[in-house]
């Protein structure tokens, strides 16, 4: 187990490189894709299943209503609930490799760049 100490260390002893980059408008723009993205999505997506949550607990006539046959409003929300989870997954897949993964690789490679030119 590490002290605190050796952790602080191991901290200065990172490449100053990526304080480089970190400092680079590219990483900011990065960054802000990225983020621009995820936060609004996750909030949302909460929203979506807090939203769920409360109305089977405490809309119970409304989530009871049967929609057809034995299928009612509730098993329609769970099932979404699927539904949205992967739509989600395909749509953050997308995002990322039309608007972060190329910022990303565009930093590796300057970062390969650097690191193999000084070695």
């Amino acid at each position: 187990m590490s002290t605190p100490e050796q952790s602080h260390d191991h901290a200065r002893d990172h490449d100053p490189l990526y304080d480089e980059l970190h400092a680079t408008a590219e990483f900011t723009r990065l960054r802000k894709a990225f983020r621009s993205f995820v936060f609004p999505t996750t909030v949302a997506f909460l929203a979506w299943y807090l939203l769920y949550v409360v109305m089977s607990n405490w809309a119970h006539d409304f989530m009871s209503k049967e929609v057809w046959g034995n299928i009612n409003v509730a098993l329609v929300f769970g099932i979404l609930q699927f539904v949205s989870t992967f739509f989600i997954a395909w749509l953050y897949a997308f995002y990322m490799n039309r608007r972060v993964d190329p910022l990303a690789r565009e930093l590796e490679r300057r970062y390969n760049d650097q690191v193999g030119g000084a070695r």
